[in-house]
């Protein structure tokens, strides 16, 4: 099955990529491997806020951070023409805005690596950080960031 009929059989639409909201660029590709730039979550059109173990669930974080591939799948498919040439999602990085106390980021970033599973099978399966960090631009719950290998 293609990615795309993946996608429309999980009733996902990719979304255009985002303008950079500072000095960076959202993707690079050097060889065969694409980086994308951190994506942040979002809900409802606007930046997804809240810091775990103080006021948004781990559920919502999961949530959250599904949203956030999407959102990656959106600027991968810019960065290459054809998610169909997607090799290998080679590694993710998870930022996830926490209190000191907490220590369940993992569970909020397997909203995400469980996205890329679903939709890229084996490809999808992934090297995976996920860090917990006192903040995030702009108030954020979780920042993501991806590696991907194209064929």
């Amino acid at each position: 099955m293609s990615i795309y009929a993946k996608l429309t059989q999980l009733n996902i639409t990719l979304p255009p990529v985002a303008a950079p909201a500072a000095a960076y660029v959202p993707f690079v590709q050097t060889g065969k491997l694409v980086f994308l730039s951190g994506h942040l979550a979002k809900k409802d059109g606007k930046v997804w806020v809240g810091q775990f173990g103080k006021n948004i669930s781990i559920e919502d974080g999961k949530a959250a951070a599904r949203a956030i591939a999407i959102d990656l799948m959106g600027t991968l498919h810019a960065a290459v023409g054809d998610l169909n040439r997607i090799k290998r999602i080679v590694k993710l990085m998870s930022l996830v805005n926490s209190t000191g106390d907490f220590t369940e980021q993992h569970l909020v970033t397997n909203g995400a690596s469980e996205l890329f599973g679903e939709v890229f099978g084996d490809k999808g399966a992934h090297a995976r950080s996920a860090f917990g960090v006192a903040q995030i631009p702009l108030g954020a719950c979780v920042e993501i960031e991806l590696i991907a290998e194209v064929e």
